[in-house]
């Protein structure tokens, strides 16, 4: 395989910004590996690293973060907003430029078994790459968090690892591997500090509560800025994008009487999703050219340029 596959791993680290800076440099050391974006974020205490790579060096560069962020993490002191099962969370891979979704279903079969074997970090595959009907989607995978699985890895057979022993690694916790299509990840900050209305607006707006298809939302609390988000996954942006998504809670909010203050794309977002007349569009924070997918990938040496991103 030798198309271009992009990586997103999410790493339970918000705070400590040498950290995250070692962990993309050793994406970095192996060939064709390209950082497209660096997503830092205090209150969940949380990285996101968006990375490309040619399909026959990415499973390397994704070792590499995990082993390198086992090192540098560890769950028993870690505190933030966003649930979390591992040092390492998330590891998704997503097929771009002559890559299909069931080669990257392998790299995520090979690079779990990996860090299973070599690093003893307990493995659980999810979407496209799940291995049971219970494990497709990640919130059903990841529920009761890092503290849960440690006390039910060894006792719960429905807590069995895909790979690996059933046996929770002491600081790294767990890894989610998974393939998927592109997400965007989006999130509205609203004018107020009530969590019980963020989580009451997510919940009405998602797929899973009767909201909008293609949808995922959670509600946080952002304690740096005295203020609460709805953090929203956007799974199919071409049916659900975020103006919709927007929109939706918008009108939630005015219920409760609530403005929404800003938003947030978190990672990249390809160009066909973005629309410059929408709402959202001018309350966007630290928004550039450099948010938008293909323009990074154009800046990477090996890439061809217009590369497209569509769900699959």
């Amino acid at each position: 395989m030798r198309g271009l596959v992009e990586c997103v791993p999410n790493f339970s680290e918000g705070r400590d910004a040498g950290a995250v800076e070692t962990i993309r440099r050793a994406i970095l050391a192996v060939p064709t590996a390209c950082v497209l974006d660096t997503h830092i974020d205090a209150d969940h205490n949380r990285s996101v690293i968006t990375f490309a790579a040619r399909a026959d060096h990415v499973v390397a560069a994704a070792f590499n973060a995990v082993k390198q962020a086992a090192a540098l993490i560890d769950l028993r002191k870690h505190t933030g907003e966003h649930p979390r099962l591992g040092a390492t969370d998330v590891l998704p891979f997503i097929p771009l430029k002559n890559t299909t979704m069931d080669e990257c279903v392998q790299l995520a079969h090979e690079v779990g078994q990996r860090i299973a074997s070599e690093l003893h970090i307990p493995v659980y595959f999810y979407e496209r790459a799940a291995l049971r009907a219970d494990r497709v989607n990640l919130e059903d995978v990841r529920r009761g968090a890092f503290e849960l699985l440690r006390d039910q890895i060894t006792t719960v057979s429905s807590r069995v690892p895909d790979r690996g022993a059933a046996r929770i690694h002491e600081s790294a916790g767990a890894i989610i591997i998974g393939a998927r299509p592109f997400l965007i990840a989006f999130n509205c900050v609203l004018g107020s500090n009530d969590l019980d209305a963020a989580k009451l607006i997510a919940k009405s707006i998602r797929a899973r509560g009767g909201g909008l298809p293609f949808l995922k939302a959670l509600g946080f609390k952002l304690a740096t800025r005295s203020r609460v988000q709805v953090s929203m996954n956007l799974l199919n942006y071409q049916v659900t994008g975020m103006r919709q998504a927007y929109e939706a809670v918008r009108r939630e909010a005015e219920k409760l009487g609530i403005e929404i203050e800003s938003a947030e794309i978190v990672g990249l977002v390809p160009q066909g999703a973005l629309d410059e007349s929408a709402e959202y569009f001018h309350k966007l924070e630290n928004f550039s050219p450099s948010k938008v997918l293909e323009n990074q990938l154009a800046g990477c040496d090996f890439l061809e340029a217009n590369v497209s991103v569509r769900p699959q």
